[in-house]
């Protein structure tokens, strides 16, 4: 298996291990665990190809849906805001 594949495991198991902890104390390593995303996506897309990093996107947008939808509409509220 390569680097890039153990870190996405990794990386799941990170996930995984966040959502259990409490919504109080999810924050911080959630974040830094979204932050690494793009990271990992790039990290994925030059070891295996296209294919790897539209799955590996579609679970990480399945994983962080609430908060990406969140971040979203503060974004499009902040942009209407500003008109």
């Amino acid at each position: 298996m390569t680097a890039s594949l153990t870190l996405a495991a990794l990386w799941v198991i990170l996930a995984a291990i966040v959502v259990l902890l409490p919504m109080r104390r999810q924050f911080a390593p959630g974040i830094t665990l979204l932050i690494a995303a793009p990271f990992l996506l790039v990290y994925l897309g030059y070891q295996h190809g296209g294919w790897v990093v539209l799955a590996a996107t579609v679970a990480i947008i399945s994983m962080f849906r609430r908060p990406l939808f969140y971040m979203g509409k503060r974004l499009i509220g902040r942009v209407r805001g500003a008109e």
